[in-house]
């Protein structure tokens, strides 16, 4: 592997409980039932609109927009109160930087708060690219995101490992000819298991799979 591209939530960092709690503060603020942490696993993933949609009782859809827009600014305020990286990152990033080898997140989430988050837990090291849902780029597993951050990095895609814990990032990874890894320490890790790709249940396994 010459080079590699993580997700973010769920892989990299263990953020569900903000996650969760913003939009079930935004559900309760509009008289909505709310959920139970392990509900949001199902429900993150595929960019804030699935999020809100699944979020939503039934029959009310049309309250979707104005749903997103409150957990949008809800979780702005609240991007950090519990999230931190997943025990055993911190030494990964570091054994790949020693290594010299180069990184990247891409996230389903919006742009914005991906970078934000990059910044202020993963700062220390260095990403070559950093992106979220923007608009005109397609979401993953579309393969789009994921070559052009390849590009930008200047390695090939057959030489990228993409490394993430849902079947999105599996057939992201996929799709653009890169090499999935599975982490069994995220979100959805009987997903990712039947997914049939090399999966680690810690960060120190994935270091020799990178450094291949």
């Amino acid at each position: 592997m010459r080079g590699v591209i993580f997700d973010l939530d769920g892989t990299l960092l263990d953020s569900l409980g903000d996650l969760a709690s913003a939009m079930n503060r935004s559900l309760a603020a509009r008289g909505f039932p709310t959920h139970p942490l392990d509900a949001y696993r199902s429900f993150v993933g595929e960019g804030v609109q699935r999020l809100a949609e699944r979020a939503l009782p039934p029959g009310k859809q049309d309250e979707r927009a104005s749903l997103v827009a409150a957990y949008q600014a809800d979780y702005a305020e609240h991007l950090t109160h519990s999230t931190t990286p997943y025990p055993g990152i911190p030494a990964l990033l570091d054994g790949l930087t020693a290594r010299r080898l180069p990184m990247a997140v891409l996230s389903n989430k919006p742009d914005a708060p991906t970078r934000h988050l990059v910044e202020a837990l993963l700062g220390r090291w260095r990403f070559r690219a950093v992106a979220g849902e923007r608009p005109g780029v397609p979401r993953k597993p579309d393969p789009a995101a994921a070559l052009q951050l390849a590009l930008q990095m200047g390695v090939a895609a057959a030489d990228m490992a993409f490394v993430g814990d849902t079947l999105i990032d599996v057939s992201c990874a996929r799709a653009a000819g890169m090499r999935p890894l599975g982490v069994l320490w995220g979100f959805r890790a009987q997903e990712i298991t039947a997914s049939g790709v090399t999966t680690v249940r810690h960060p120190e396994e994935l270091l020799p799979l990178l450094a291949e």
